[in-house]
């Protein structure tokens, strides 16, 4: 996302303050944020809070002529990677889907020619009124990609689907749009046309183990938890119930995502064990193999002959997962970090496991893989080997979780 130019539209509506939120996030994974207040959004924050977090003006006027001297609103449409609207209200979709252009927002979306995702926010029954539902079919049968809303409390006291996406869902769903092209695009907009995991439940392991030697030592990897993260937040933007099982890692927990906090490898299995039924498993934490057959009670002072540690192994728990038997999940996913015949070791551990799919990597250390941001994976089936291109963390999870969406909804659910 970096130095990417994203062009926000801030519509009316109580979750206009969280704009604010976004345009930090934004900023923070360094993309560059030109913002668009309407009318109706300045009832609640106000230009300077835009024009301050953006570090430029905020544009509200279709009929400012400085603005329209200096850059125009089909300059401003034009120079955007992507057209974000954070609030879309009822009445600015209504507008979008009718072709309208009354006020600078809704001239700025009619003339733009670049992607444009929307987080609408309304009452319930506003969002699902007849003429919303009409609009919404509209807008994505015109490209109009969609992340939420989401379905919780509303500021009004009602219930149910309406709420605006939180600014952390958000960022990912803009984050996809932009790091990959075709493939990212695809991915989103079926999310858009509605969430292709709503109902199903979804179990990601991430992060490394610490396996006690003493008081002060453990055992351990060099796992960041990165793509375990990913992978549940990609789990969540397409509608599952997810619980991420993380060993200790120094991430922000992902939104939408019940988290369970682990050290070992006894209490990550137990976690997974305990957060079953699930219709999906994807096992990407790097579990520590051995652990300490004793841990000591105190710490182990050096000696000048050595000290000789004794290992006992560790629960397996892809393969734990995989020998359910009638409480399985019906998708069980496996990772394989190898730094050697990366396919041949992971065809192997399929099999061996018992697992249905295995995400490969070379984790070489000049491979930069093992706490880095991007990756390059093969993915084994039964059905054979597939060498997908290198990306993102995040774009892989993406790419993932729709082949893993598509492949239960041909199962039948376990978790129901």
């Amino acid at each position: 996302m970096h130095r990417k130019r994203i062009l926000l539209i801030v519509g009316g509506g109580i979750a206009a303050y969280k704009s604010l939120d976004l345009v930090r996030r934004l900023k923070e994974r360094g993309a560059r944020v030109r913002a668009i207040l309407t009318k109706a959004g300045a009832e609640f924050v106000t230009p300077l809070s835009l024009s301050v977090l953006c570090e430029e003006k905020a544009f509200t006027d279709l009929f400012d002529l400085k603005d329209e001297a200096e850059i125009g609103h089909i300059r401003l449409s034009r120079d955007a990677d992507l057209v974000v609207v954070a609030p879309a209200t009822a009445d600015l979709l209504a507008k979008m889907a009718h072709g309208l252009a009354g006020d600078l927002a809704t001239a700025v979306l009619l003339a733009t020619d670049k992607p444009v995702l929307v987080a609408p926010a309304m009452n319930v029954r506003m969002w699902e009124h007849a003429a919303t539902k009409r609009n919404v079919v509209r807008l994505k049968e015109d490209g109009i990609y969609f992340v939420g809303p989401g379905e919780g409390e509303m500021a009004c006291g009602e219930y149910g689907p309406g709420r605006m996406a939180e600014p952390a869902e958000i960022v990912e769903a803009v984050a996809g749009l932009l790091v990959g092209g075709a493939e990212n695009l695809r991915v989103l907009s079926r999310t858009a046309l509605g969430p292709s995991l709503r109902g199903k439940r979804v179990i990601v392991t991430s992060g490394p183990t610490h396996e006690p030697v003493d008081p002060v030592r453990y055992l351990a990897n060099r796992s960041s938890g990165k793509q375990g993260h990913a992978l549940a937040r990609a789990a969540a933007t397409l509608g599952a119930e997810v619980t991420l099982v993380t060993g200790p890692v120094s991430l922000e927990d992902p939104a939408g995502v019940s988290v369970v906090k682990v050290e070992t490898a006894e209490q990550m299995l137990a976690a997974a064990l305990a957060a079953l039924p699930a219709d999906i498993a994807i096992c990407a934490a790097a579990v520590a193999d051995w652990r300490a057959a004793e841990e000591a009670g105190q710490k182990i002072k050096k000696r000048e002959s050595g000290t000789t540690l004794k290992l006992a192994r560790n629960p397996d728990i892809l393969a734990t997962l995989s020998a359910l038997g009638a409480n399985r999940p019906q998708l069980v996913i496996g990772f394989a970090a190898e730094t050697e015949n990366v396919v041949a070791n992971a065809v192997a551990k399929r099999t061996a496991k018992g697992a249905d799919w295995i995400v490969a990597n070379d984790v070489r250390p000049e491979t930069g893989i093992m706490g880095g941001d991007r990756t390059k994976v093969q993915l084994v089936t039964a059905s054979g080997v597939e060498d997908w291109p290198a990306m993102s963390k995040d774009e892989m999870a993406e790419r993932l979780l729709s082949r893993a969406s598509e492949a239960i909804l041909k199962l039948r659910p376990a978790a129901e």
